[in-house]
């Protein structure tokens, strides 16, 4: 049976939608389609045409006014031509239709209700390679690129590329005001040849004229001048202005730090420099915790005031409780005080002032101390700091050898290269750090030397390097003195989150028989890692740890070793991976019968 609807009906339908129509119109009159039509090239051309193209970016970003894209395609014909020239297609054809209309021939002022399509439409042409390549004149040590030469694509990066090595190779012998002065760029269409010629102004050299300091608040400009360490007079050097800035922003106490060169130089043959700085929020507080079965829960607190002088003097203050439901011994306390002055001596060597109080409640000793120490912290260049310092020490030891008291001074030497990629997550390079102290027992210790190094190096492969390898090597020893003749903190031992994760911490020590333990002379410990990025936030980790303990220095037959062995996951923050490891040991009678767990903030080394 068929139904018939009154007229009524079909009239109240014909409206609704009309008004829904009315309604969404303006979305579907905003609706845009961008299209890339290429005619050839390979995919990188592609890639360089869609990143230039601002018609293209308006559809990303979901814009839907009409005269924008018209504004984008006028612009982006410019935007276009750049993009062939720096792939090396300088005989290319662009047209940019909207609508069917050639985007250069629309009026801009008169506005348009609609637009529905962009075809960008591009025709490359050939790829031209260089001919003449000539830029002059240069300095005998420049190293022009190797791309910049007969026979290879010619690209105009390329170009720019070669005369900017050209000025930097005049900067650097002081010339600071080096500048093109002239190019002659021949395209030869028929061959497909690009032909270049740029001409060079060195200038002439010039040395660091009046020094301005702007920018400062709380900080004295004399300071400021002193922690760059440009000093007028001398040669204008692009690496000192860039070490300048470097001493700046290294103090904490500046936010940014920029040297800007005047524009023009003096009749005196000096160039006048402006040291800009933004200083940074005076006083900082922070907090930190980590967790292990092992070591229990660990507290940390800090205060920080980054200019105390007004000349980027640092004073930290810090307070740590650990140990809290661990099977460390029991519960350790320590409170300590920081103060570094920078460019003490020069704008290279700092000033630092250490002192520590501190309760240690381990498995193998109790010991109450105080340290104080005092120093300078050398840069001998970007990556490799010395320091060298006088200290004194005093406390209280509690351990299998009896109750004794003892007061040592020591001359602490270490030197530090650091050449990771990251500090907190490295993926390449490598860090090595090596410690001599010697010490002068003044009461309850001997005279000796204790001897500490640390390395670790990186290496990332596969896809993206998603998966990277990291080894950790340590070695320590103590010469000249016996172990029952310094102090426990001194002595080596092995088990734990620093040296072999799912042993015990301090579990492997020296026997002295009868059920005593103490710590050794003599440490070796590895690590080893692989590490795998399943996405760009979680990752996880394979890893091996092995550590040695003996009763002599240099001596690997006076010891015994430990292993552990376990996996653990990575969870990027974005200021370092929160660490979660799952060990277990890998030797001794206990050998995968129990489970450590670790977490905390940063890798494990």
């Amino acid at each position: 049976m068929e139904m018939q609807q009154p007229l009524g009906v079909h009239l109240r339908i014909l409206t609704g939608w009309i008004a829904v129509t009315i309604w969404l119109w303006p979305l579907w009159a905003g609706a845009q389609d961008v299209r890339l039509n290429l005619d050839g090239g390979p995919d990188s051309l592609r890639s360089s045409l869609r990143n230039a193209s601002l018609s293209i970016a308006l559809e990303r970003d979901g814009a839907e006014a009409p005269q924008d894209y018209v504004a984008a395609a006028r612009a982006d014909y410019e935007r276009l031509l750049t993009a062939l020239y720096q792939e090396g297609f300088f005989g290319g054809t662009i047209s940019i239709l909207i609508d069917g209309q050639e985007a250069a021939a629309l009026d801009p002022l008169l506005p348009r209700s609609s637009v529905e399509t962009v075809v960008l439409r591009i025709d490359p042409g050939r790829r031209f390679r260089f001919g003449r390549t000539e830029i002059a004149p240069i300095t005998t040590d420049t190293t022009l690129p190797e791309t910049f030469a007969t026979g290879e694509v010619a690209r105009t990066d390329t170009i720019r590329d070669a005369t900017r090595a050209a000025i930097q190779g005049w900067r650097a012998e002081g010339h600071a005001v080096a500048e093109p002065t002239g190019q002659e760029i021949i395209a030869d269409h028929p061959d497909r040849r690009l032909d270049v010629a740029v001409q060079i102004a060195p200038g002439p050299v010039l040395s660091y004229g009046n020094i301005a300091v702007t920018g400062t608040q709380r900080s004295r400009p004399d300071r400021v001048q002193a922690i760059a360490g440009l000093r007028p007079g001398r040669q204008f050097d692009p690496v000192e202005i860039a070490r300048a800035e470097a001493n700046l922003r290294r103090t904490g106490a500046f936010a940014s730090a920029t040297v800007v060169e005047g524009d023009t130089a003096n009749a005196d043959g000096t160039l006048p420099m402006e040291v800009q700085i933004v200083e940074q929020p005076l006083r900082r507080l922070g907090f930190g915790a980590e967790y292990s079965t092992v070591s229990g829960l660990t507290l940390s607190g800090f205060w920080l005031n980054r200019n105390l002088l007004g000349g980027a003097e640092r004073l930290r203050i810090e307070a740590e409780i650990a140990g809290l439901s661990g099977e460390t011994g029991g519960i350790d306390y320590g409170l300590s005080a920081s103060f570094l002055r920078p460019a003490i001596i020069n704008s290279d060597t700092d000033f630092y002032a250490d002192l520590d109080l501190e309760q240690r409640d381990d498995p193998r000793f109790f010991e109450r101390r105080v340290m104080a120490e005092a120093g300078f912290i050398r840069r001998v260049f970007d990556e490799a700091i010395a320091e060298i310092g006088l200290g004194y020490r005093a406390g209280e030891v509690r351990d299998d050898l009896g109750t004794r008291t003892y007061q040592v001074l020591t001359l602490p030497i270490e030197g530090t290269r650091d050449m990771r990629d990251d500090e907190f997550d490295a993926t390449s390079g490598y860090y090595a750090n090596l410690e001599i102290m010697p010490f002068l027992g003044l009461q309850g210790s001997g005279d000796g030397v204790r001897l500490f190094g640390d390395g670790r190096a990186y290496r990332s492969f596969g896809e993206e390097d998603r998966v990277t390898l990291a080894v950790r090597g340590q070695a320590g020893a103590i010469w000249g003195a016996q172990a029952t003749d310094v102090p426990a903190s001194f002595l080596f031992f092995s088990g734990g989150g620093g040296t072999v994760r799912g042993q015990p911490f301090q579990s492997l020590a020296v026997d002295l028989g009868g059920g005593n333990e103490i710590g050794g002379r003599a440490f070796l410990g590895v690590q080893a890692e692989a590490r795998v990025a399943i996405t760009d936030a979680i990752g996880v980790v394979g890893f091996y740890d092995t550590g040695f303990v003996g009763a002599e220095a240099f001596d690997f037959d006076s010891g015994a070793w430990q292993s552990g062995i376990g996996a653990g996951l990575r969870y990027d923050t974005g200021i370092g991976p929160i660490r979660l490891d799952l060990a277990t040991p890998a030797s001794g009678d206990d050998a995968g019968q129990r489970l450590e767990v670790y977490i905390g903030i940063g890798q494990a080394f």
